[in-house]
């Protein structure tokens, strides 16, 4: 579910048009990038109504502050960071909110058979077990790098922390899960 080029080129259009006031603009925002954002939220929250009330938080922010909008980073990191920090504001809130894996799980890519589903769901389910094993920190790493193809440069700005930093969680996340997916006997690729 990457963003093609052309929209990504399109997005700091669009956040002009928004801080202008344009509505249809604001839609146009939503529709390209709140499941993304979405499914970002929820794997901090793990908590559906709480990721559609930050998701809704998010772009109300964005509403409101276009105008301020720099240019600095990519819309969508810009929308991430926002995400990020309603995330862990919220998560900070509600300490013993439990995973929903339920919810996660029923996010389904619906280019598949059925067949095909129910073996991705099953190692999917078995992946995120593993990935829970990991530190916050190295989730959100991995998180950020493969389920949102950011960059080392982007998640540095995302986090707050030093690219080097990033680096650095990447590297030992990757071991670290490597290690986690051998023991629980999960393979790297697809049926």
């Amino acid at each position: 579910m990457t963003q093609d080029g052309a929209e990504a080129r399109d997005d700091p259009h669009l956040i002009q048009r928004i801080a202008g006031g344009d509505r249809l603009a604001m839609q146009v925002l939503f529709g390209r990038h709140r499941v993304r954002v979405f499914r970002f939220i929820l794997r901090f929250v793990r908590d559906e109504a709480g990721a559609e009330d930050i998701l809704a938080e998010v772009f109300l922010d964005v509403w409101r502050q276009a105008g301020k909008f720099e240019g600095r980073s990519s819309v969508s990191t810009w929308l991430l960071s926002i995400a990020r920090f309603k995330a862990l504001s919220f998560v900070r809130q509600r300490r013993d909110a439990p995973y929903d894996e339920e919810a996660a799980a029923e996010i389904a890519d619906e280019a598949d058979d059925p067949e095909i589903e129910i073996a991705k769901r099953d190692k999917s389910a078995a992946l995120r077990n593993c990935l829970q094993k990991l530190t916050v920190e190295h989730r959100e790493i991995i998180d950020l790098v493969y389920y949102h193809e950011k960059s080392v440069e982007e998640v540095a700005q995302i986090t707050g922390v030093p690219a080097a930093t990033v680096k650095t969680r990447l590297f030992y996340a990757r071991q670290k899960l490597s290690e986690i997916l051998k023991r629980a006997g999960v393979d790297r690729g697809w049926p």
